[in-house]
C-alpha cells in the first residue's frame, strides 16, 4: 500500500469532480472547486472521518469493498479503478468483479435523475445503483448478496420478489426474465456467472426449467409494467431503457403517462424516496 500516492490520487480525483457532476447543489458558500471530503464520503457510503484519514495518510488499509465504494463515489473509470486498487496494495479486480462497477457515463446520467425512479442494472440482472425514488418504488435491490443479487434468481426462488406485480402478470414477467437471462448466457457462455445462475435455477425452479427448454428470446419492446405498491396501490408504468455502448449495463427509468393517477402516485413516491436519503 502506497499511502502517499493513494492519498494524492484520491485528492486529485475529488478536486476534479464538481457538485453538478454528482447531482449535488453548488451552494453559495463553496469557495473552491471540487467536492468536499464529507461529500465524497457520503457518495461512497462511509464516514467522513474514515475517508479523511485515508487522504491524510493515516487511515487503515482499505478493503476491496471500500475501494469499490470509493470508485463509485468518485465516478472513476475502470482504468482509474484498477489504479486505485494497485495503490492500495490489492490485486486488480478480474473482469467478472468489474460487473459491479457502474460505468461513469451511466452514473453521470443517474445523478441527474434523483427525482425519478431510475437504476443501473448489469446484464446479469444485478442492480448496481438506484435513485431514492427507485428504492421507494422497488425496494433496495442493491442489498442482496450471492446469487440473490440477480433479479433472475430472486424471481424464480423468492416469492417476495413477485410481491409488487399482480399475479396475472407473473407468467409474462417470468418469460421476460428468463429471456433476459438466456441472452446473458448466450453472450457469456459456459463457465460464466450467467451459467452459474442458470444451473442453480434449473435445479431449484421447475417453472424456470420449463421456460428454459423453450429457448425464450428477448424482444425489443418493453410493455407497460403493473405494480401493486404497499403504500400507493396500483400503478401502470413505462420502463425506458438506455443501454451502455458495451452492452454490459442498462439504465432503467420508470415513468407514467402525464396527468394519470399513476403519475400522481409516482410523484408521491419521489417525495418518499427523497425522505429516505
Amino acid at each position: 500500500m502506497d499511502r502517499a500516492q493513494l492519498a494524492s490520487f484520491l485528492r486529485t480525483r475529488r478536486e476534479a469532480l464538481q457538485p453538478e457532476d454528482v447531482g449535488l447543489p453548488r451552494g453559495r458558500r463553496r469557495r473552491t472547486g471540487g467536492l468536499r471530503r464529507e461529500e465524497v464520503a457520503a457518495l461512497s457510503g462511509m464516514s467522513t472521518d474514515y475517508y479523511s484519514r485515508i487522504e491524510q495518510q493515516r487511515g487503515p488499509h482499505p478493503s476491496e469493498q471500500m475501494l469499490a465504494a470509493l470508485a463509485r463515489g468518485l465516478r472513476l473509470s475502470l482504468a482509474e479503478r484498477d489504479h486505485l486498487f494497485q495503490l492500495a496494495g490489492h490485486a486488480v479486480p478480474h473482469h467478472a468483479v468489474r460487473a459491479d462497477h457502474v460505468n461513469p457515463g451511466m452514473m453521470r446520467i443517474l445523478d441527474r435523475l434523483q427525482d425519478t425512479p431510475a437504476q443501473v442494472v448489469n446484464h446479469l440482472g444485478e442492480t448496481l445503483a438506484q435513485t431514492g425514488p427507485a428504492v421507494a418504488l422497488l425496494g433496495d435491490e442493491t442489498r442482496h448478496s450471492g446469487l440473490a443479487r440477480s433479479v433472475h434468481y430472486r424471481w424464480f426462488t423468492d416469492p417476495q420478489a413477485r410481491r409488487l406485480h399482480p399475479e396475472e402478470d407473473h407468467p409474462t414477467q417470468s418469460r421476460l426474465i428468463a429471456a433476459h437471462l438466456h441472452a446473458a448466457y448466450t453472450r457469456d457462455g459456459r463457465g460464466s456467472r450467467a451459467a452459474a445462475i442458470v444451473e442453480a435455477l434449473l435445479a431449484a425452479s421447475p417453472e424456470f426449467a420449463r421456460l428454459w427448454r423453450e429457448h425464450p428470446v428477448q424482444g425489443a419492446f418493453c410493455p407497460p409494467k403493473h405494480f401493486r405498491h404497499p403504500e400507493v396501490g396500483a400503478l401502470e408504468l413505462h420502463c425506458q431503457t438506455l443501454v451502455d455502448p458495451d452492452q454490459s449495463q442498462t439504465l432503467m427509468v420508470f415513468t407514467a403517462a402525464p396527468g394519470t393517477e399513476s403519475d400522481e402516485k409516482l410523484r408521491l413516491l419521489s417525495v418518499i424516496g427523497a425522505q429516505q436519503i
